[in-house]
């Protein structure tokens, strides 16, 4: 039993942190330009939730199921399960979650007000899974490694969890689960690949859980 104790986290991975990155860039070079196309889809996507909220309460939830299920195909089953058997059984929860998206993101009121800082955080937020492809360079990776929204998961659930905060999505319960689960095992899996950034993912989702409770109420009306 004591020699349970000389194991490290990466002795259980399945694959070298050389083929990970290889496969991300083998992903964003198979399919290019698309990641340009989803980068573009996130910043429209941010872009309604700050400048026309309610019009974003209807777009934005059909816009993430449709990338969600996109990576749940693209990247965890044609492409991530080569390298990662337990990635075929991650793909049907990334599907769920579009699912959930699609039937539970419906139409609804939205209040664009709030307290500014609240506001100026979760912003902050959607910056960093946006800008993603930074944490290339700043991991001595080439741009090429990059992981970009809409393409990759842990931008992409990120990116999910603030616009969900930003459209004060009401099923915010329902839909905060799979996206917070992925970025703390993901944070798990890149520790254990001794990468440098490791604690974007689950300090972000740490970060969305902390804003939702934060979250302002919109404050009754008194009655006449």
């Amino acid at each position: 039993m004591s020699e349970w104790w000389g194991y490290r986290l990466s002795d259980f991975l399945l694959f070298s942190p050389r083929a990970y990155w290889r496969l991300l860039e083998l992903h964003n070079e198979a399919l290019w330009p698309l990641p340009l196309l989803t980068l573009a889809a996130g910043l429209l996507a941010g872009g309604l939730a700050l400048l026309r909220p309610k019009a974003a309460s209807r777009v934005i939830p059909l816009l993430l199921a449709v990338l969600w299920a996109w990576v749940a195909w693209s990247f965890f089953w044609n492409r991530y399960a080569t390298i990662n058997w337990a990635a075929i059984y991650v793909a049907p929860i990334f599907a769920l979650q579009a699912m959930l998206l699609f039937v539970l993101g419906g139409p609804r009121q939205v209040d664009p007000d709030g307290r500014g800082w609240w506001r100026a955080i979760v912003v902050t937020l959607l910056a960093v899974a946006l800008l993603y492809p930074l944490l290339a360079p700043l991991s001595g990776r080439p741009w090429s490694q990059a992981e970009i929204f809409g393409m990759a998961p842990d931008p992409t659930a990120t990116g999910t969890l603030a616009l969900l905060l930003l459209t004060r999505a009401r099923w915010c319960v329902l839909l905060f689960p799979i996206p917070v689960l992925w970025c703390l095992a993901s944070g798990i899996t890149l520790g254990a690949m001794d990468a440098s950034l490791a604690w974007v993912p689950p300090f972000a989702a740490l970060a969305a859980c902390a804003l939702a409770i934060a979250q302002p109420r919109k404050a009754a009306r008194p009655r006449v």
